[in-house]
């Protein structure tokens, strides 16, 4: 399975920018697909989820309202797409994918990781 994540870059305050993660390797379609964030010096943290069609979706607190969780099942890919970027928002941004139907937030419920991709908003 190779989960590949990009769309990555630097933005200032109040900027947009999509990430995309491309899936291989599996029926894209029966995975569930997360989006978390990794900042420096600090835990993995979830930032949205989507369910297998793509009727339902999850958001971290922080990011409700800014971000959009979106997916493509014939493309096999998962986008995040982030407005009203802040400062807080940098982390290295890493998708994920889990078989099953149940939304999880925990990283520990997923089983395969993409790469990461480095998100910087400058003030």
């Amino acid at each position: 399975v190779q989960l590949q994540a990009s769309g990555g870059g630097l933005v200032q305050v109040g900027g947009s920018l999509r990430l995309s993660c491309a899936s291989s390797g599996r029926t894209f379609s029966t995975d569930v697909m997360g989006w978390f964030r990794q900042a420096p010096g600090k835990e993995r943290e979830f930032v949205a989820v989507i369910s297998r069609s793509g009727q339902s979706t999850i958001y971290e607190d922080s990011v409700k309202g800014r971000f959009t969780i979106s997916r493509d099942n014939a493309k096999n890919t998962v986008y995040l797409q982030m407005n009203s970027l802040k400062p807080e928002d940098t982390a290295v941004y890493y998708c994920a994918a889990r078989a099953g139907p149940f939304l999880r937030k925990d990283p520990a419920g997923y089983d395969y990781w993409g790469q990461g991709t480095q998100v910087t908003v400058s003030s």
